[in-house]
């Protein structure tokens, strides 16, 4: 798998997760059961920690990194990914927190210090900037982002349907590379 070290720390994936032979996941990352990180995806915890729930998906193209402690970031800032989250193509998440049960859309930027909630959709392209707390229960979209509007029952009912659909596809590629 390619995780590389980095000053000490190497990462550690569930047993259970996928990484594509094209990710790199650097140094102080920790990621739980039926994870999956796709073609492309770069996970650097070179600077501060990095976390990720159980069945979190991280999609082709991705970035995740941090913020390192010092006179301008007092404390750095981490970045925590939760239970059930879908991360969308060629993300930017940055010394951030999202909660369980949340859609990132395709090509969104989350910045350093922003938490999303729990129950939450950020639509394709959006920005979220530093410091910004985006509630649970809504749709953001936009650059900067905006609430725009209460999510449906069936929209909360997508974020656990599109967990396990890609838990369902990782096992299907790890079948598949074990095959050949």
């Amino acid at each position: 798998m390619p995780l590389r070290p980095f000053e000490g720390f190497t990462p550690s994936i569930d047993p259970t997760a996928f990484v594509d032979s094209t990710a790199l996941i650097v140094g102080n990352v920790s990621a739980g059961p039926d994870c999956s990180f796709w073609p492309m995806v770069v996970v650097r915890g070179d600077i501060h920690q990095i976390r990720i729930g159980a069945r979190s998906n991280i999609q082709d193209g991705t970035v995740i990194h941090v913020t390192h402690d010092g006179p301008f970031n007092p404390g750095g800032y981490g970045t925590s990914i939760g239970d059930d989250v879908t991360v969308g193509h060629k993300v930017m998440l940055h010394g951030c927190t999202i909660e369980d049960r949340v859609l990132i859309g395709m090509g969104a930027i989350v910045m350093d210090g922003a938490v999303v909630e729990s129950d939450v959709v950020v639509g394709a392209g959006s920005l979220v900037t530093p410091g910004k707390r985006l509630a649970s229960g809504f749709l953001y979209v936009g650059s900067p982002v905006k609430q725009i509007r209460r999510l449906t029952d069936r929209e909360l009912a997508y974020f656990s349907y599109s967990a396990r659909k890609y838990v369902e596809l990782k096992d299907r590629h790890l079948s598949s590379i074990a095959a050949s």
